[in-house]
């Protein structure tokens, strides 16, 4: 039986050196594309820019992994688009295609078999064809509209063969893609949030306060005649740790929370006799239900308070929320 060849102990200077270098030429990949961006790359963008079907990314093996992530951040950021295995697409997956379509073809040689085999139904559709190559002379190449030079000087594997800084620069170039356009369209941070509902950013874009506000009997509120007493018995019911006083058609009159009890505490006070309206704290802050639940974030903190009354355009109260609510909505 052969036995493993030993094994070198791992030296930490040498681990820490060889990182280096693998970063210092992938950076040198990513860098030495700014100087090839040209006319090919304006072409480029203006095929996605006025593409009425869906950008169809393909690739085989390592370029389909960066292929997917290209396709992936397309579709985030306001261009519809899908990632096409080319192998698959000779069996069957190429019906996937319209001529309303673009194709991004990602080979490093340009000359992938499982890609030029479906290169003439491409052509045959008319479907517009941009490839992302290290030879822009490649078959692939001469058969784009667009031709996006991603060739490297080396590759980061010391053998020269693991595609590594090439897949670098693949990636950079279709982030490059992908931003253009997304300015060009004007594709804001409302609409990255409605294609990201479930992300922090999408929350703070899309969640209202209506949305995460108490409503109902859920409400704490008293009339200005009410005692102190049943003001507190009040806060205790509601658990927001306020109250809010109103008159008979619920217009907010004031505000009474647990700091203004705190504070109170200092000095005698008849709980059965004080009226909320004479402890109140009047024109208190207060926020409207379309608003969004960021913008209570932000008026929470610019006050240092962590409660908010919700009133309509008329100042009548139509919910509350405090603090709590904001971080169980995930605003916070």
């Amino acid at each position: 039986m052969q036995s493993r060849p030993r094994q070198a102990a791992l030296d930490p200077d040498q681990l820490l050196a060889r990182g280096r270098r693998v970063l210092e030429t992938e950076v040198a990949a990513v860098t030495a594309l700014q100087e090839r961006l040209g006319t090919g790359f304006v072409e480029a963008c203006r095929l996605l820019h006025n593409c009425t079907g869906r950008v169809v990314v393909t690739g085989m093996g390592k370029s389909g992994h960066i292929g997917n992530k290209i396709s992936a951040t397309l579709a985030s950021t306001g261009t519809p688009a899908f990632f096409l295995h080319p192998a698959e697409a000779s069996h069957g997956d190429i019906g996937m295609l319209t001529h309303d379509d673009v194709v991004i073809a990602i080979s490093n040689s340009g000359e992938t078999a499982e890609l030029l085999t479906i290169l003439p139904v491409i052509k045959r559709l008319g479907i517009a064809l941009i490839a992302m190559t290290g030879r822009p002379q490649s078959t692939l190449g001469k058969a784009a509209a667009a031709v996006l030079d991603v060739s490297v000087a080396e590759e980061a594997c010391p053998h020269n063969l693991a595609p590594t800084a090439s897949t670098t620069a693949t990636l950079a170039m279709g982030d490059a893609l992908a931003v253009a356009v997304l300015e060009a369209r004007g594709f804001s941070e409302h609409d990255f949030a409605r294609s990201h509902p479930g992300g922090t950013l999408g929350r703070r874009l899309l969640l209202h306060v209506e949305d995460v506000m108490r409503t109902g009997d859920q409400i704490p509120m008293v009339g200005s005649d009410a005692s102190l007493r049943d003001g507190l018995l009040e806060i205790t019911r509601k658990g927001l740790g306020m109250t809010a006083i109103v008159d008979a058609e619920r217009h907010v009159l004031g505000i009474y929370t647990d700091g203004d009890l705190r504070r109170a505490l200092d000095q005698p006070i008849d709980f059965r006799t004080r009226r909320m309206g004479e402890l109140m704290t009047p024109n208190p802050k207060t926020i409207a239900p379309r608003r969004l639940a960021a913008e209570a974030v932000h008026l929470m903190e610019t006050h240092r308070i962590t409660q908010l009354l919700v009133v309509d355009e008329r100042n009548v109260l139509v919910g509350a929320l405090n603090v709590h609510d904001l971080f169980r909505a995930g605003v916070m």
